[in-house]
């Protein structure tokens, strides 16, 4: 093995060997263009191990055409590659007959979309300890995320920005798409600094968005006013 050469999954070469193509592939761009995302989050499922990448010999980054149609396959059937069912930290609540769109809202739901179990723990302790009316619900990546909000119809969706599968913005953007789910209300958490947050800005317009450096101080704020709830004495504690 090359000394010089990182270990990670960029610089990995084609399985093909020196005779295989960079127009086998897919450049950075293409592959963000196709799977619907930021090429920022197509560069975090790289660094992931969640797409497979090779650098031709002028250094430009190639993605596996391979892995690109796994996650294509995954996301068409709701279910992403190599990842367990979604998970419900709660019981999924039954949906009134009679109010089939709004039964799982009036009930009080909320659906956390996040990939770190440090932030899915801090963020249902938060829940649990400020607004116990309320059933939380686990989804770890986006495809999942977005496969359980049809499911649940929940009062409030807490949204990572940076998602395997399907990315923060865009599942947004799906749900935007989709009458049933207008309902719905949005809180965004990132652990990405403003700057960092202008390419996702298109879906972000009136999303209250958290930084998970302040998630604790924030957060029950946020949701107090997502919710319409008054504050508490003890919403600062």
């Amino acid at each position: 093995m090359n000394s010089a050469s990182p270990p990670s999954s960029a610089a990995r070469q084609p399985k093909g060997g020196a005779s295989a193509s960079a127009d086998d592939d897919y450049s950075t761009q293409q592959a963000a263009k196709l799977l619907g995302l930021a090429v920022r989050s197509v560069q975090l499922m790289v660094d992931r191990g969640e797409l497979e990448a090779w650098k031709t010999p002028g250094g430009h980054r190639r993605i596996s055409r391979e892995s690109i149609q796994r996650v294509l396959v995954a996301r068409s059937s709701q279910t992403p590659a190599g990842a367990a069912a979604p998970k419900a930290t709660t019981p999924v609540k039954a949906v009134d007959a009679k109010h089939p769109q709004g039964a799982s809202a009036a009930q009080g739901s909320v659906l956390v979309i996040e990939d770190s179990k440090h932030y899915q723990n801090l963020v249902s302790m938060l829940l649990r300890q400020q607004f116990p009316q309320l059933g939380v619900h686990i989804a770890d990546d986006g495809i999942a995320g977005l496969a359980m909000a049809g499911q649940l119809q929940p009062q409030l969706l807490i949204v990572d920005i940076l998602l395997p599968g399907i990315d923060g913005p865009t599942l947004i953007m799906s749900l935007r798409s989709h009458p049933q789910f207008a309902a719905i209300r949005l809180i965004v958490i990132t652990s990405l600094s403003d700057a960092e947050l202008v390419p996702y800005r298109f879906a972000l317009d009136n999303v209250p968005v958290v930084h998970k450096t302040r998630l604790i101080v924030e957060l029950p704020a946020r949701l107090r006013e997502v919710l319409g709830e008054p504050a508490t004495p003890h919403s600062a504690a």
